[in-house]
């Protein structure tokens, strides 16, 4: 143990990534009381009765022990249906559909899969803190697509084109994005696939928020003509369903890639924990319902939010997906960073700070609306009195 004095001990790639900017927040907020926390992206809602009855009546059966790797084929079933469903593409249960631990878990391996060590990755920013992490985890390095706020902080395809280079082997996509709530509709996609099929690019979209699009309906890239080959999609039941604590996800992907995949999930996961793909079943083929009322209650909040902050000062445009919205607070002369704190503690309403998600937001705030009503509201107008002190 002498020779190792003074050596650094932890890995290049761990010192390399910094603590999320959510979770900051989040832990500061956990010590105070009468705290309002627009930051953690949690719905408000419990899990549905009949879903959550899903999961003890699995313990009670005795189905505690281990699954295939894959996942249960009555769910994989499930989702193969619902694939069908939802975008008119077929993925076999048995070899193009894994059950992972969250959609996070399906991230992760899915680049781990992926990636040798300098391959790039291209990701919106702003984008989803997890997304840098899990790339140079990996081995790899991220190439930012720089979205603008003049398009929503929608992701263009041309924004795309410009960050690719000849290390470029991947292009992530959070579609609907976290923390803008923007959604890339299907003409841009088609743009986007026609630059991952012309530099020979795979695509991981993240879209775990596709059931939470107002106004419209979610088009998936692999709803795009050859982009089923070439797209690896992650998906879950954590935002859908209110099934945060659950950790259930799924992967739907080419076999040989998804093979590839089982071969990280299965040394480090095993498989998903068996109570909650039983709850997850039961969401799949009777929670459609619970869906479309929590949907509903967050497009009421979704405006409340929208036109609340517009109306104290903070302008944002109107988020088209997901739970959250990303008014500007550059007319406070603040930084993302020193907004968040300095709002935390003298007005006691936490929110996460957009240089969190990438350049691109520094000068905004990221406020989840899945909170009750009354707290929205008042979180509001805390925030409006505490602006008026910098105006």
């Amino acid at each position: 143990m002498e020779g190792l004095v003074g050596r650094e001990m932890l890995s290049r790639r761990v010192r390399a990534v910094k603590p999320s900017g959510i979770r900051k927040f989040f832990d500061i907020a956990a010590t105070m009381s009468d705290v309002i926390s627009l930051g953690v992206g949690e719905p408000d809602f419990v899990t549905p009765e009949h879903i959550r009855q899903a999961g003890i009546a699995a313990i009670q059966l005795g189905e505690t022990h281990y699954t295939s790797n894959y996942g249960t084929l009555e769910l994989r079933q499930a989702i193969s249906d619902l694939m069908t469903r939802r975008y008119s593409v077929t993925y076999d249960p048995a070899t193009e559909i894994m059950v992972t631990v969250g959609v996070s878990e399906g991230i992760d391996a899915a680049v781990r899969a992926l990636l040798d060590p300098d391959d790039e990755v291209i990701i919106s920013d702003p984008g989803y803190v997890a997304y840098e992490a899990d790339v140079i985890f990996a081995g790899g390095a991220v190439a930012p697509a720089r979205a603008h706020v003049e398009n929503g902080f929608a992701v263009r395809a041309s924004e795309i084109e410009d960050a690719v280079t000849p290390r470029s082997k991947l292009i992530l996509l959070g579609n609907p994005n976290n923390p803008t709530g923007a959604v890339i509709e299907r003409a841009e996609l088609a743009h986007i696939a026609e630059i991952a099929q012309r530099h020979d690019l795979f695509v991981l979209s993240d879209e775990v928020y596709s059931r939470l699009v107002y106004g419209g309906t979610h088009t998936s890239m692999v709803q795009i003509p050859g982009m089923r080959e070439r797209t690896v999609l992650v998906d879950g039941f954590s935002k859908a369903y209110a099934m945060t604590g659950w950790r259930i996800g799924y992967v739907c992907a080419p076999a040989h890639i998804l093979e590839a995949m089982l071969k990280i999930h299965q040394y480090t996961i095993m498989c998903a924990s068996t109570m909650s793909q039983a709850a997850a079943l039961e969401a799949v083929l009777h929670g459609e319902d619970d869906v479309r009322a929590m949907v509903a209650s967050y497009d009421e909040r979704r405006i409340m939010a929208y036109s609340g902050f517009n109306d104290i000062g903070l302008t944002c445009y109107e988020p088209k997906g997901a739970f959250y919205v990303f008014p500007s607070i550059q007319s406070t002369g603040l930084s993302s960073d020193e907004f968040a704190e300095r709002l935390l503690f003298e007005e006691k309403v936490a929110v996460v700070p957009g240089s969190a998600f990438g350049e691109q937001g520094e000068g905004y705030i990221r406020c989840t609306y899945c909170t009750a009503k009354k707290q929205l509201g008042e979180a509001i107008t805390r925030i409006g009195r505490f602006i008026e002190k910098y105006r």
